[in-house]
Order: C-alpha cells, then sequence, then structure tokens
C-alpha cells in the first residue's frame, strides 16, 4: 500500500473527523482523482507539437494521455470545431497517489524561487487546480529532448463539500501551500 494512502487512513481522516465532526468515516473528504491537462494551442500550425506533448505527459504520469479537442469554433483564435487542442490524463488509485507523492516530494521542491503553492486556487467545491510553467521540473523529462516548454495545469478533484475542507485535506497529504 502506498505511504500516502496509509497516511490517509491512519492521519488524516482521524483529524478531520475531530476538527469537522463528520458522523461517519464516509463523510470525510477524500481525493477522487488527479487530472493533469497540458494545452497544446499552437497545434493547429504544427502537428508536432501535440505529439510531443503526448509523448511528455505519457513520461510524467506513466499513462496514456487522452487527445482533447475544440468543442467550439473561434476565428480570433484560428480554431475550428473538433481540432485537437491539448491533451489530458486522469490518475486513480495507487497511480494517483503514487504521482501525488512524487510531486510533493521530488517535484515541487526542484522549483526555483519556490515558496509554497496558493491557497487561493480552489473552485467553490473542494476541487483545487495547480498551474506548472515548464514540464522541465519532472524528473523524467530530459531537458534536451524537449520540443518545446510547456505548461501545465494539475487538478486535485476531492469529495470536499467546501474549500476550507478541501484545503485540509490537501494540506493533510502534505502539499506546501503558502502562510
Amino acid at each position: 500500500m502506498n505511504s500516502l494512502k496509509k497516511q490517509y487512513k491512519e492521519q488524516i481522516v482521524p483529524e478531520l473527523i475531530k476538527k469537522y465532526n463528520y458522523t461517519t468515516v464516509m463523510a470525510v473528504p477524500k481525493l477522487e482523482k488527479i487530472v493533469v491537462n497540458i494545452g497544446v494551442g499552437d497545434a493547429s500550425l504544427n502537428s508536432k507539437l501535440l505529439d510531443a506533448a503526448v509523448s511528455d505527459l505519457y513520461k510524467i504520469t506513466g499513462q496514456q494521455p487522452v487527445i482533447t479537442k475544440a468543442k467550439k469554433s473561434i476565428a480570433g483564435f484560428k480554431l475550428r470545431e473538433g481540432q485537437a487542442i491539448g491533451c489530458k490524463v486522469t490518475l486513480r488509485g495507487e497511480v494517483m497517489y503514487t504521482f501525488l507523492e512524487k510531486l510533493i516530494k521530488i517535484v515541487l521542491p526542484r522549483v526555483r524561487d519556490f515558496r509554497g503553492i496558493s491557497p487561493k486556487a480552489f473552485d467553490g467545491r473542494g476541487n483545487y487546480t495547480l498551474g506548472i510553467k515548464e514540464q522541465t521540473i519532472f524528473p523524467e523529462i530530459v531537458y534536451d529532448e524537449v520540443v518545446k516548454v510547456r505548461g501545465m495545469d494539475i487538478v486535485f478533484v476531492t469529495s470536499a463539500e467546501t474549500n476550507e475542507e478541501a484545503l485540509d485535506l490537501l494540506k493533510g497529504f502534505g502539499l506546501p501551500f503558502r502562510k
């Protein structure tokens, strides 16, 4: 069993029950999934950029990405409906906890001038989005093989009802929030 999953069951759940007075263990918020998304807006001009983003995301998560397509046409962005504009991976279960552990212990400490992540990026329903400026902070990415430096969004989807509960849950996992 993954160490973060064990930590969730043995430490985080009792702390949250004590703080929020949940009646059952099932009411305690949990991390449901992590979605990692890379937007490739310039894929319309060069399809190799999308292939590079897919390959980078596969190396980072160890799971085959799904290519996302545009829902509507937007002339200002030279975008047509159904055109490939990015890729995403949804992580659940063991893979999710392994990725989270790698993110907390290896990746975030490698960020230059890192002062913690913002506690303001919650959506009001207990989900948290973390933006990363470049994929090169992941140890699987070889800098010399990078076609283009890209950012990505990492979305933590929780079953929490409020942002405060979700913040306590993610702090329990060890995400380094700014004070």
